[in-house]
């Protein structure tokens, strides 16, 4: 990991941009923390500047938790090299949603599944990196998008202890099945109105999800009108399981 610069925002929490292995990333450590920090890997469906104003919230509600917060570009997004079948695929999604049309699941598996394959290695090797700095002493919780690529990570990673999975994004089938495997407390974020979303599809996903503990909170709106208070509820939850 390179670090390539810092800066102090408001409550003296820490800002600092890295590099990893090509991958570009942002940690955020609170200004005064008693120990070692628990982590939260904060997910988004790519372009860390575009994405910044609310990582940065985010991140900044973390630290008044005592909480670090870091987050890594995804594959083929930002200034991540791009990906000709990744533009093509997302192209058919598109025209689909603009048309009025049923996304088909073989849209979904070619759009969905290979950024999962290729992201979660690279978010297991980050949280490899970050668990190991000063300052920073686990468990780790998700929170974020895209909601495929955190039921993998809680499948996968034994160091993710609970996950707040944002039911914004389509989910092939295969993804529904590993699900069943999942064992983490989640707490699920789905906007009932989210027009780049299919509802049944995430409905679908919540059901199948294996957690005992499991809660699936739906708000009226859009897909960026998820309400503020969720935010407190999700320190809430985390609080609960991470400490």
């Amino acid at each position: 990991m390179r670090f390539d610069s810092e800066q102090r925002l408001a409550d003296d929490v820490l800002e600092r941009r890295f590099t990893l292995d090509g991958i570009p990333g942002i940690l955020w450590m609170p200004g005064a923390a008693p120990a070692p920090a628990p982590l939260i890997l904060l997910g988004h469906p790519g372009g860390l500047d575009r994405m910044y104003p609310r990582l940065v919230a985010r991140a900044q509600a973390c630290a008044a938790q005592g909480w670090a917060a870091a987050t890594i570009e995804l594959p083929w997004s930002g200034d991540r090299p791009p990906s000709a079948a990744a533009e093509e695929v997302r192209a058919e999604l598109r025209r689909a949603i603009q048309a009025g049309e049923r996304v088909g699941e073989d849209v979904v598996d070619r759009l969905v599944l290979p950024l999962v394959d290729a992201a979660v290695p690279e978010w297991r090797a980050a949280l490899d990196t970050l668990l190991a700095l000063p300052g920073i002493g686990g468990p780790a919780g998700f929170a974020g998008g895209v909601i495929s690529i955190g039921v993998r990570l809680a499948v996968v990673e034994p160091r993710i202890a609970a996950a707040v999975l944002f039911a914004g994004s389509f989910v092939p089938r295969a993804v529904v099945e590993e699900a069943r495997r999942v064992t983490v407390p989640l707490l699920v974020l789905l906007q009932w109105d989210d027009e780049g979303n299919d509802r049944q599809m995430a409905l679908d996903l919540f059901d199948a999800l294996g957690s005992a503990e499991k809660t699936l909170h739906a708000n009226m709106g859009g897909h960026t009108g998820v309400p503020a208070f969720e935010g407190d509820d999700g320190n809430r939850f985390f609080a609960r399981h991470l400490r």
